[in-house]
Order: C-alpha cells, then sequence, then structure tokens
C-alpha cells in the first residue's frame, strides 16, 4: 500500500512524497492518519535551521503529534481494536507503524481536530506543573503563539489570578483575549510600569519564557518579583547575553527552571514532575472534559497535498497562523 508523508527535501522546503507502507509487526498496529499538527516553534526552527536547531537533509516525517483510527494489528497485540481512534508521537504522514503501547485511545467525545494537539499540551504542561503555580498568584507568559496560549490557559486552571499575555503583535495579542487571558500587555517599553499595576503588590510570581528569544529571558528577569519564579518553556534560539546574574537573579532570590519536554522522570511522576505518558493522559482527559478548549485556536487546515503552502506560511512567521493541522484523510 502505498501512503505520503512530509519530507524536508532541504532547508525551507517541503514536499509530499510517496513511500510504501509496511505492515506492522509483532506487539504493532498500523494507524490511519486523520489530521497531525506542526509544531510552530520547534519544526519552524529546524526547517529554517535556526541556532540551537541543527538536522541533517532529507529530513522525513517531522513532526510528532497526529491522531488517527487503528487499520491494522499485528500479533500479540491487546487493548485495541481495528477502527479505535487513537493519538500517536509519531511525524506527519498518512499512515504510521507503532508500537500498540504507544497509542492512546482517545476519549468519547473528543474530535480529532483538538486531539491532535496532545502533544503540545504535554510539552506546556510540564513547564506549568514545574512553576508550582499557587492560588491567586500573578503569573504571566511572555509570547502569545501556541505554547504561550496553553501555557496561559493551563496556568489559569491551575489558579493563576491575574493570568497575562506579552507579545509584540496585537494580532496574537486577540487570540490571547478570546482564549480567555485575564490581561494582554504590549510589550513595549511601558510594560514593566502597566505590569506591575496589575500585579500589586510587588510583580508578578511566575514569568513563563515562551518565545525562544534569547531576549525575552533577560525581560522575564526583570518582571519578576523577590523570590518569584522563572520558567523557560520556551527552546531558546542564540545566545542570551548582558544578564547581570547579580542584580537578576540572586539579590532577587529567582528560581530559574529549564523547562525542556525531555527533562522528565522515564517512568514514575513526582509533584512538579510527570511522566510523558501521564500527562498524555492528563492532556486527552482536560480535552474530554471541556477544561480545555481548542477550536478557536485552529487557524489554518492544508489537505496533505498543500504541504508546500503549509511550511511556506509556518516560514513567515505570520502572526495570524496559530494551529495548523496537516488533514491525511485519503492519503
Amino acid at each position: 500500500m502505498t501512503s505520503h508523508r512530509v519530507v524536508w527535501v532541504r532547508k525551507g522546503v517541503a514536499e509530499a512524497q510517496p513511500f510504501e507502507v509496511p505492515s506492522p509487526g509483532e506487539g504493532q498496529a498500523l494507524v490511519r492518519t486523520s489530521f497531525s499538527l506542526i509544531s510552530p516553534g520547534t519544526e519552524r526552527a529546524f526547517f529554517l535551521g535556526l541556532p540551537n536547531a541543527v538536522c541533517e537533509f532529507p529530513l522525513i516525517s517531522p513532526g510528532y503529534s497526529l491522531v488517527g483510527e487503528v487499520a491494522q494489528l499485528g500479533a500479540k497485540v491487546e487493548g485495541l481494536k481495528i477502527g479505535q481512534r487513537v493519538a500517536c508521537s509519531a511525524g506527519h504522514a498518512g499512515h504510521v507503524v507503532m508500537n500498540a503501547g504507544d497509542c492512546l485511545p482517545l476519549p468519547d467525545g473528543v474530535s480529532e481536530e483538538q486531539a491532535a494537539f496532545f502533544n503540545l499540551i504535554t510539552i506546556t504542561l510540564q513547564g506549568v506543573r514545574k512553576a508550582r503555580v499557587e492560588l491567586g498568584e500573578p503569573v504571566v507568559v511572555l509570547g502569545a503563539g501556541l505554547i504561550g496560549l496553553l501555557a496561559m490557559r493551563l496556568a489559569k486552571l491551575c489558579g493563576a489570578l491575574p493570568a497575562i499575555c506579552v507579545d509584540k503583535d496585537e494580532r496574537r495579542l486577540e487570540f490571547a483575549r478570546q482564549f480567555g487571558a485575564d490581561a494582554v500587555l504590549a510589550a513595549d517599553d511601558k510594560l514593566p510600569e502597566v505590569l506591575q499595576r496589575l500585579c500589586e503588590p510587588s510583580g508578578a510570581s511566575v514569568v513563563i519564557e515562551a518565545t525562544g528569544s534569547p531576549q525575552a529571558i533577560v525581560q522575564a528577569f526583570s518582571l519578576t518579583r523577590r523570590l518569584g519564579r522563572v520558567i523557560l518553556l520556551g527552546s531558546t534560539r542564540g545566545e542570551t547575553e548582558r544578564v547581570n546574574f547579580y542584580r537578576d537573579v540572586h539579590q532577587k532570590g529567582l528560581t530559574v527552571v529549564g523547562a525542556h519536554n525531555s527533562t522528565r522522570p522515564p517512568q514514575d511522576s513526582h509533584p512538579g514532575w510527570w511522566s510523558m505518558r501521564d500527562d498524555f493522559r492528563v492532556s486527552l482527559k482536560l480535552l474530554a472534559t471541556r477544561r480545555l478548549e481548542l477550536q478557536s485556536l485552529i487557524t489554518h487546515r492544508f489537505p496533505w497535498q498543500q504541504i508546500p503552502q503549509a511550511y511556506e506560511l509556518l516560514s513567515q512567521w505570520d502572526g495570524n497562523a496559530q494551529g495548523m493541522l496537516l488533514d491525511w484523510r485519503g492519503a
């Protein structure tokens, strides 16, 4: 059987290319993909070869968040059935072969489009957990892209009050308004003064950096109150300079947490540090119980034949683009 998949043939160029789908082996499942979600920060960085993001081209099937249905089962598979809807950490392709244990059944009532976000929710969730947000603490998220918006909503679920989004782009701030931010602020010279009024008496308890910009880290330190926490959720692209650690971190007693998704316990979850699989389950439960509603974040749907156009838009970093889905039905 022939299907199609994303291939980055060289830096900045993506294609949909055919491939022969292998049969599932023992303990494996063949999943027919419905939708996959483009990871806007990570994929753009590697696609364009930004600092701290190096890969070899051609790169086959980038990406890591898709949903579909079980099309075929290998021997000795239990707990799955043909036609069952599942979420998978797999690259962009019309069909994927997975270890059966890595296929997460979708709860009833969860749309496949929203379920395609499950891995980005999970990535964001581990950063918010590490912030240890307490009820009533002011939380500021720098960056109103997809990860920043998810961080704001998850922090709000944890009790952030107020939950504030900061961005340079008014279009993205409008997304944050519609997505439930208690306040949105422009990243300009007036930001510290305005933020101080919103986060009385002494500034933000938690600042979550979700832009990946080196300059934003310096800003995060300045916006955090004494004994506060700075969470580095965005993967920083480039070197951070002009940081006075004595003034900005040491004297203020800040806690700075690197929140890369790889910094997880491999198996058992602990307070603030949950395993990937446990957070996968929570992400799907948040969608199933409507604690998290993501339909408004879906801004673009590309049929798989328009993969080049999807990645061209990603390259532009358009402020109107948030959730970009690839539709693999019929691939």
